[in-house]
């Protein structure tokens, strides 16, 4: 009988895994300890855990290349092989003080000032130690040193503030066996081959722009393409689910934002505010770029007195918004400072919040099915009832929370909860989808707010006469367009289903003698909707399909004397070659029946 397949190697990361985080963290201090053997000069700052490794930064006069991180990583080696014991020790702030003093680290004494006693120090051996809180395993000897690499150097600024000194953050990671690394190795390179940033500008859908500015993509014509394709889908399921289009400006007075709680607990976030003078700008007068739409949706439903029979009333827009993300945390499409998000504010009476949720709900996971976006989870993202940074009464938060839970099991969603992941107004219901390559990314989001409604004194006629106040639901399935393309971008490789595909088919020509039918044949299809061109480079024919096939166009129709005399079209796909010849009209009915049915593949037989 066949050998079965080798079960797929599970990769946790660090939160998921006890020992894998003793060893990152131990491995980091490694790491710290070998470059100040070979570099003296190098200061050390932190070097924490994350999901898929760990990184240490330093400050050190020159930068680090790669042949200095093949150095570094041997160093590493022969320290774990020395079998050293990790030792923690206790220490008043005096005595560590005292002993930072002594090694000459401004950086350690400046962490030390955020500590509380008592302060713990792990020792590597009796040569090197560092300020840590742990944990650590016992001895280097439970670190495999065929399971670590070190990966990259990237700049970091000093407690992540532009304003202080940047530093040089050594990336690495560390599993329990050489296998683990192995398949993080080929994830990484599979990772590489579906990167969107590189995929992108292989398929020209989208491009960055220095003059423009970081994290303020272009897209060209195939990339617009998409993004109306994909709009287009959600309008008109949004239309038959009741929702209202309204389109809002990118800008507005501050005061609308003082007002919704934005410019007291999200000012961070939000470009800088535009004002027309020094005392303008002293009173916090003048404009600021949306980071939200949601308070313009309000202004429109307070733009006249709502009855109970107007609600639920659901409106929805396509709204770019603008935050102010740091320029080392921006990321091609998936984390921008310019993005259009699909908004929608449901005003509903407070007996309507439930199903109106799970009709959220349902177009949410709707999308995802037409998206083959199958692998995800539900988180339920509440606030942190210790923090400050939440808007609105205890009461309101426990409604508005107990809604979500009741609603996602009800559903019978497998969900865990967030806290501290909510929104400053509102809890949320956030998809977690899980892309082919392991990663995690956040995509729809439905949230419960009481506090909205209450901050700008809403209002509904109820049905005995009295004033009521609505509940809002804010919702987005795609969460961003930037985002959910970048996504898309690499779940599919670049090779978009037939429905998506911003190129559908392109007609591929013999010779000049042939393009007129080409042309002939473009004309009919673009009268159905199908998106086509014709090949106008005059190549021969094995060069324009190895071009269509490197822009994972999915359907080529070549067009020799034979199809020209017969009024057909020889088929190509992308994923399965050769599939035969096509009368015109058969071709049409199929690519349409394709197209209608959001299939991923045409039944050419």
């Amino acid at each position: 009988m066949p050998e079965s397949a080798a079960a797929p190697i599970h990769l946790p990361k660090t939160s998921e895994s006890e020992r894998l985080k003793r060893i990152r963290h131990t491995t980091s201090h490694v790491l710290a300890m070998a470059v100040q053997k070979l570099f003296p000069k190098a200061q050390v700052t932190i070097g924490p855990c994350i999901e898929n490794g760990f990184y240490y930064d330093f400050d050190h006069p020159e930068p680090f290349t790669e042949k200095d991180l093949k150095l570094i990583e041997k160093e590493m080696v022969k320290i774990i092989k020395r079998k050293l014991p990790v030792i923690r020790e206790e220490v008043s702030r005096a005595e560590a003080e005292r002993r930072i003093r002594e090694l000459g680290e401004p950086y350690k004494l400046e962490i030390l000032q955020d500590l509380e006693e008592p302060i713990t120090i792990y020792h590597l051996g009796d040569e090197w130690w560092d300020l840590c809180a742990g944990p650590h395993v016992e001895n280097t000897a439970e670190i495999n040193p065929q399971a670590i690499a070190l990966e990259s150097v990237a700049g970091a600024y000093w407690r992540g503030d532009e304003t202080k000194p940047q530093l040089q953050r050594i990336y690495g990671t560390a599993w329990e066996t050489p296998e683990q690394l192995a398949e993080y190795r080929r994830r990484k390179e599979e990772a590489l081959r579906r990167d969107h940033r590189k995929l992108g500008k292989q398929l020209g859908l989208f491009l960055f722009s220095d003059c423009v500015g970081p994290g303020l993509p272009l897209w060209t014509p195939k990339g617009a393409i998409l993004r109306f394709t994909l709009e287009e889908f959600l309008r008109k399921e949004q239309l038959k689910r009741g929702y209202l289009p309204v389109v809002t400006p990118h800008i507005a007075r501050v005061d609308l934002f003082k007002t919704s709680g934005h410019w007291q607990k999200y000012k961070e976030d939000m470009f800088p505010l535009m004002a027309e003078d020094a005392e303008a700008a002293d009173h916090e007068q003048g404009f600021v770029l949306k980071p939200m739409n949601c308070p313009f949706h309000i202004q429109i439903y307070k733009s006249e007195l709502r009855s109970y029979r107007d609600l639920p009333l659901r409106l929805a827009e396509f709204g770019t918004v603008y935050r102010y993300e740091q320029s080392g945390e921006l990321g091609g499409l998936t984390r921008v400072r310019g993005f259009t998000v699909d908004d929608s504010h449901l005003f509903v009476a407070p007996e309507q919040l439930e199903a109106e949720f799970l009709n959220v709900v349902d177009l949410i996971l709707s999308v995802f099915r037409c998206l083959r976006l199958n692998k995800f989870k539900a988180r339920l993202s509440f606030r942190d009832p210790k923090s400050d940074k939440y808007i609105g009464s205890d009461e309101a938060w426990s409604k508005a929370e107990s809604a979500i839970q009741r609603a996602a099991e009800q559903l019978g969603m497998k969900y865990f909860i967030g806290i501290g992941e909510a929104a400053f107004y509102g809890p949320k219901l956030d998809f977690i989808f899980e892309d082919a390559l392991g990663r995690e990314w956040q995509l729809g989001t439905v949230q419960v707010d009481y506090n909205l409604p209450e901050r700008f004194d809403l209002e509904y006629v109820a049905e005995d006469n009295s004033r009521r106040r609505p509940v809002m639901i804010h919702r987005a399935p795609f969460g961003s367009l930037e985002r959910l393309i970048g996504i898309l971008i690499e779940e599919y490789a670049g090779d978009f289903p037939f429905w998506l595909a911003p190129e559908q088919v392109r007609l591929l020509p013999v010779g000049e003698e042939q393009r007129p039918y080409a042309q002939k044949v473009a004309a009919a299809l673009q009268a159905h909707g199908v998106r086509v061109t014709v090949d106008g480079s005059g190549d021969r024919l094995g060069k324009q399909i190895r071009n269509a096939e490197t822009q994972k166009i999915p359907v080529m129709g070549i067009i020799g004397a034979k199809e020209v005399e017969s009024e057909t079209v020889s088929i190509r796909t992308r994923a399965g070659g050769d599939v035969g010849a096509f009368p015109l009209k058969e071709l049409i009915e199929k690519l349409a029946a394709a197209m209608n049915a959001m299939d991923t593949d045409i039944q050419w037989q």
